[in-house]
């Protein structure tokens, strides 16, 4: 049964910061715990992590932020299980299979590369409700499609980085070759196109399907974003997890500009770091876990697809650093008419 809804309130969250890294097999617990309970019976939630996992800054501590706020709101008995690098859609499988047999009865799974591997254990654990971030290939009755219209706020901050550029040449480097990322990369490209029809686009990708470590890689994202700098773009946006991180290194040293993803990067990176940030595209993933879990929690669970995007408040750009307050006006009437659909983003590259 596909079933397609929008967010219908986006509640301001806790910031993204969370302090935690490393990998561990699907047996080791990254975090577990329980809250004070609000009203309702207390659910037990898993969260199984892309790689990079808590620590990477963006789209794993996205999610872990709105676990957090949930167990804190709500009253839950949580646990959380880290990806490795270069593991298997069987290990994968055997993460969902051991928090759905161990009474987890609301599982979250970070990533679309959770696909085939929820396609297969959903169906055996009927009564546990299951989301997947940012896919919606499979449906069906107990599981919910969390995605976003990434493309729309990809626009956003193409046309930022055009309008900051001073040298008509602006960059997207993105972790792993994937449609969802081609997505990103559809969106920055036409709104820099939108500021400046000649501007000259770097398109790059760090690591291509099976390989996914382009997510968790910031040396590669370095040497790329150094690459990228020295050919002469001037703002570069990087949706490549943590490896952004070494995108932003370089724009350090290259004394140019760059552009977070999914979280407000400027509020979670270092603080050498945040003077470079001149804005990120803002995936609110974190609304995304606590409304489903809400969801679970007071009886009526979300299912098939919900889409989080600019009209809905579920996708934005950040402001923080005040690097973009020059040109706010703009960025803001590009946005009004994606929302009213006097611009029509596209979702692949060169349409």
């Amino acid at each position: 049964m596909r079933r397609v809804m929008t967010l219908s309130g986006v509640a301001t969250v806790a910031a993204l910061a969370l302090a935690a890294c490393g990998s561990s097999t699907a047996e080791a617990p990254v975090a577990s715990g329980s809250a004070a309970s609000s009203s309702g019976p207390t659910i037990k939630v898993g969260l199984a992590y892309d790689i990079g996992g808590r620590g990477d800054k963006s789209f794993n501590d996205a999610a872990a932020a709105g676990l957090e706020k949930a167990k804190s709101e709500l009253g839950l008995e949580t646990k959380e299980l880290e990806a490795k690098a270069g593991e298997t859609d069987a290990q994968k499988e055997e993460r969902l299979r051991l928090l759905a047999s161990g009474g987890y009865d609301t599982i979250v799974a970070v990533g679309f590369a959770y696909a085939g591997p929820l396609k297969k254990v959903a169906p055996e654990f009927p009564k546990v409700h299951f989301a997947i971030i940012d896919d919606n290939s499979f449906m069906a009755d107990n599981v919910a499609n969390l995605v976003f219209a990434a493309n729309e706020g990809s626009f956003l901050v193409g046309a930022a980085a055009a309008l900051k550029s001073k040298t008509a040449h602006v960059g997207y480097i993105g972790g792993v070759q994937t449609p969802l990322l081609e997505v990103f990369q559809a969106g920055f490209d036409a709104g820099a196109k939108a500021v400046n029809p000649s501007i000259k686009i770097d398109d790059k990708y760090l690591t291509q399907i099976p390989d996914y470590s382009g997510f968790a890689d910031p040396a590669k994202g370095k040497v790329t974003g150094e690459g990228m700098f020295q050919g002469g773009a001037d703002v570069v946006f990087a949706a490549a997890g943590s490896s952004g991180l070494g995108v932003f290194q370089a724009a350090v040293t290259a004394k140019t500009l760059a552009i977070g993803v999914d979280s407000d990067q400027y509020n979670t990176v270092d603080a050498a770091l945040k003077p470079v940030i001149m804005t990120s595209m803002i995936k609110k993933v974190d609304v995304a876990v606590f409304d489903f879990v809400k969801s679970v929690k007071d009886g009526s669970p979300l299912s098939g697809e919900t889409l989080f995007d600019l009209k809905s408040g579920g996708i934005d750009y950040s402001t923080s650093g005040g690097q973009v307050d020059d040109i706010k006006a703009k960025l803001d009437d590009y946005k009004a008419k994606i929302i009213s659909g006097e611009i029509k983003v596209p979702a692949t590259p060169g349409s």
